[in-house]
């Protein structure tokens, strides 16, 4: 029996032994592997907005006075949340049923999905966007989880990318309508054609068609409705108003700028203040981001089939609109430039009534919480509720001599129904979440009315 026990004793010695000698090699990676979480920090969807809003920028130009730039966020934005949700499986997957593994690192295959999209649409900034990733990829841990972080993420955006091949975009589309009352044409001081007609017909991230939630007309340029919308922009929009407050003025050079970018800084401070989880982060960021897309799409298929003449073609040649209760003004300016596309509908407006709904919907509540930036007034507003957002956004183009009431109003309604289709159709949990899961109806996010 002794005999036994010393022999049992050596062979345990040696396999412990064995296991030292085998830990030893394999290294501290190894060991990290099979107990640290993979990461998964938020931040890395911050930062990766940052760095395409700079993109962006530099490809197209800070004040291109199209919506083309909220675009592109919606693209980045779908491959980032795909490439998050399909490793976390907290939300369901937009238009793909891949699955990561439940061990790779969320925050490379974000990181690594929004490089690659980038990269993919703007080769010109290869370079800048290479060291960006490079610096983002050096800060997560290297292992096992990285890894396949880094495959899926490339997987995601490379199933974005086959996902809009022959979307529509740069499509040969014109404006061919020739110039007559109520028709728009090129406005001062530049003159410039149409600009990104092919928005009207790109094909869109989340509605089934450019036209599914396209309203009805303007007003009859003979309407009591269409006088009004005139003289009141002709009145509270003028580049000298008396009437216009210096308040209104400043809500109205609030909202002159870039609104995609508004909304960015808006949405990545929510998130931070809110401490929103990588799936969150991600989810609002693409919820937002995609339908604010194809509320550019709704608004650009309406500026092209409606083709309605803006605020200072209407006043300058009022004299030609046959309506009684409209009088000419030859010399007549807005306070801020008249971008070249049609006045109806207001994407702004658009934009925005799809992006409070959406929000709304995410949140389950009214109170938006949001911190919305301008680049134009270096000042910061912050908004509780979503409709009083949408009336300060619909005023601000009226005041600003660039659209009519009506175009703001009805482009408000069109984005909140896109908003309403977004969370009814995608971007619902799939198990117990923080975040709520469709639309909320409690209360109307556009004015309901006309009037200011």
């Amino acid at each position: 029996m002794d005999t036994s026990r010393s022999v049992r004793r050596a062979v345990i010695g040696a396999v412990t032994a064995l296991v030292l000698v085998l830990t030893a090699l394999a290294g501290p990676t190894a060991t990290a592997d099979n107990h640290r979480a993979p990461a998964a920090d938020p931040a890395a969807i911050r930062d990766w907005n940052v760095i395409a809003s700079d993109t962006i920028s530099a490809n197209l130009g800070p004040t291109r006075p199209s919506g083309q730039v909220v675009i592109w966020h919606g693209f980045v934005s779908a491959a980032v949340y795909n490439a998050v949700v399909g490793i976390q499986r907290t939300y369901a997957p937009y238009k793909w049923r891949a699955r990561g593994p439940a061990t790779a690192s969320p925050e490379a295959a974000a990181v690594t999905a929004a490089h690659r999209v980038l990269v993919t649409y703007f080769p010109a900034s290869r370079s800048s966007l290479d060291a960006a990733y490079a610096d983002s990829i050096a800060k997560i841990p290297d292992g096992r989880a990285k890894r396949q972080g880094v495959a899926f993420g490339e997987r995601a955006a490379d199933h974005l990318i086959a996902l809009r091949e022959d979307d529509g975009r740069n499509a040969p589309v014109q404006f061919t309508a020739a110039p007559a009352p109520g028709v728009w044409r090129p406005t001062p001081p530049a003159h410039q054609p149409f600009i990104d007609p092919w928005l009207a017909v790109l094909r869109p991230l989340l509605l089934t068609s450019p036209d599914q939630f396209r309203p009805g007309g303007p007003p009859a340029l003979s309407s009591d409705r269409y006088a009004r919308d005139v003289n009141e922009v002709k009145t509270m929009g003028a580049r000298t108003s008396s009437a216009r407050t210096p308040q209104q003025t400043e809500t109205a050079l609030f909202f002159g700028g870039n609104l995609a970018v508004q909304f960015q800084a808006a949405f990545r401070d929510h998130t931070a203040r809110h401490h929103l989880d990588i799936a969150e982060t991600a989810r609002l960021f693409a919820a937002a981001n995609m339908s604010a897309t194809d509320a550019v799409v709704t608004a650009w298929d309406a500026k092209l089939h409606y083709g309605f003449w803006r605020p200072i073609t209407a006043i300058q040649l009022a004299d030609t609109d046959g309506n009684p209760a409209t009088d000419a003004d030859p010399q007549w300016q807005p306070l801020l430039v008249t971008p070249p596309h049609p006045d109806y509908l207001s994407g702004h407006t658009t934009v925005a009534g799809a992006v409070t709904r959406t929000l709304t919907g995410i949140l389950g509540t009214t109170h938006l919480d949001l911190n919305v930036p301008s680049e134009i007034t270096g000042t910061t507003r912050h908004y509780d509720e979503a409709d009083r957002l949408n009336q300060d956004m619909i005023n601000a183009r009226v005041w600003a001599g660039i659209h009519f009431r009506t175009a703001d109003i009805v482009g408000c309604r069109a984005g909140s129904r896109i908003g309403v289709w977004a969370l009814t159709h995608y971007f619902r949990p799939l198990g117990a979440t923080g975040l709520h899961a469709g639309p909320s109806a409690a209360h109307p996010n556009c004015p309901r009315n006309n009037g200011s």
